[in-house]
């Protein structure tokens, strides 16, 4: 007898579902604390790549600007849903970090001409993948998606504490990024855990003004440079033209599939933070939308002069704080995020946020990141071939990628495999998940 798909159970903190909307006041309040958890990883790669190519400064400017232009249209694509496109969900988007080492590469070879070029030529890896989804369920399961889930969250943890124990200010004592840190995460937590829903709603808010006001009371807080970037940035299409060469078409073409799977597992977990079923024809179709917004934002990102985009993971561990799930939200995030990008003066002082007040935040939603991972490996029970899977793909992705030396002896497109532990253990995930015999599906475990 066929069975019918299971419906997650919403979680008993969700406050807010996907479908529900909620007053001016806390819908404007969640948005900006979505956008302060997610708006320095947007805006990082960008200023990664413009420090390791040299860029002139008014080049990484607009490319900084872009970003957050680009993930204001992924975002409102993804949770507004027209049609066929877009998750329905609270997903957010933004530059992805995957993209780095492919984009250096290209950057060194051709400038910004063939990293633009190249990131458009491979757009189509993602459309090609959207018809065959749902027939890659045995394939795509909660317990590979949780596995890239878990991997992206313990890859990213790292990056928040070199800002809690660098120094704050040249007048700072060594031990005040710990203490500002200190100072957002107490916040956080008290209110999360003696406050009222409100409370609970600008929670990420409160830690985070917490740590402003903490660094101006003792004069660690200073103006952001730039005030000699122009008021308004205005998108142009092929600033710097394209180019095209054929030997980065599989690295490039790799780290979309990379991502494809990335993003499966963000929709994956937001679909079960929201209390939404994780199987079945509505979760297919949802994950379709999802990357056909990835597409077509990577599309738009790339004729504006950003790099590719996918969805992101950080709004799970802001999900899991506020209990707001409603992608109705999604509007003013990406407003807000549009009006950043436009309007550099007002984004400098976001993306010159205190590095502890932001490692503070950062090291709490992270962590949320990987159990939210934890969550969708442990959703049917774990059997021992399912520990055997998690074990090795952890193994091999977590290890893998500390190797830098001996990743950089390899191959070009097997460092781009090696060099992202999300790729390499999501991919060990997925080849396990087919080959080890056992049962793959929920259906199958029932039967």
């Amino acid at each position: 007898m066929e069975e019918t798909p299971p419906t997650a159970k919403p979680l008993s903190l969700l406050v807010y579902g996907p479908e529900d909307h909620l007053p001016l006041g806390p819908a404007i309040l969640v948005s900006l604390q979505q956008v302060a958890a997610m708006v320095v990883g947007v805006v990082t790669p960008a200023l990664i790549l413009s420090h390791a190519l040299h860029f002139a400064p008014s080049d990484a400017s607009y490319l900084v600007s872009m970003a957050l232009v680009a993930a204001g249209l992924g975002t409102f694509l993804q949770t507004a849903k027209f049609g066929i496109v877009g998750s329905g969900l609270l997903s957010v988007g933004g530059t992805s970090f995957a993209f780095l080492q492919p984009l250096i590469n290209a950057g060194r070879a051709g400038g910004l001409p063939l990293m633009f070029g190249m990131s458009l030529a491979c757009v189509p890896v993602l459309f090609l993948f959207v018809p065959f989804l749902s027939r890659l369920r045995r394939v795509f399961t909660p317990l590979v998606s949780g596995i890239v889930v878990l991997l992206i969250g313990l890859s990213i943890i790292p990056e928040a504490t070199p800002g809690i124990i660098a120094p704050v200010a040249a007048n700072a004592p060594v031990w005040a990024g710990v203490a500002i840190a200190a100072v957002v995460i107490a916040v956080v937590l008290l209110a999360q855990s003696v406050g009222g829903t409100r409370a609970r709603l600008a929670s990420i808010l409160l830690g985070v003004l917490a740590g402003y006001l903490t660094c101006g009371f003792f004069g660690w807080l200073h103006r952001p440079a730039g005030e000699g970037d122009p008021l308004m940035m205005v998108p142009r299409i092929l600033p710097h033209g394209a180019a095209f060469q054929w030997k980065f078409v599989v690295p490039f073409a790799f780290i979309y599939v990379a991502t494809l799977l990335e993003a499966l597992g963000d929709m994956t977990a937001t679909s079960q933070l929201s209390g939404l079923e994780t199987e079945g024809p509505a979760y297919w179709a949802r994950l379709r939308g999802g990357v056909l917004s990835d597409g077509i934002t990577c599309a738009i990102s790339g004729f504006i002069g950003s790099f590719p985009s996918t969805t992101y993971a950080q709004n799970n561990g802001v999900i899991q704080i506020t209990g707001v799930a409603s992608r109705h939200i999604g509007k003013w995030m990406a407003a807000i995020l549009v009006l950043l990008g436009l309007f550099p003066a007002v984004s400098q002082w976001v993306t010159a946020m205190p590095q502890p007040v932001l490692g503070g935040m950062a090291i709490l939603l992270f962590g949320l990141v990987a159990v939210a991972g934890l969550r969708l490996i442990m959703l049917d029970g774990l059997t021992h071939r399912d520990g055997l899977i998690v074990a090795l793909s952890l193994g091999i992705g977590l290890g893998t990628a500390s190797q830098t030396a001996w990743v950089q002896t390899l191959h070009p497109i097997m460092q781009t495999l090696f060099a992202s532990g999300v790729s390499a253990g999501g991919l060990t995930a997925l080849a396990l998940n087919i080959v080890l015999p056992g049962a793959r599906t929920r259906g199958e475990r029932t039967r």
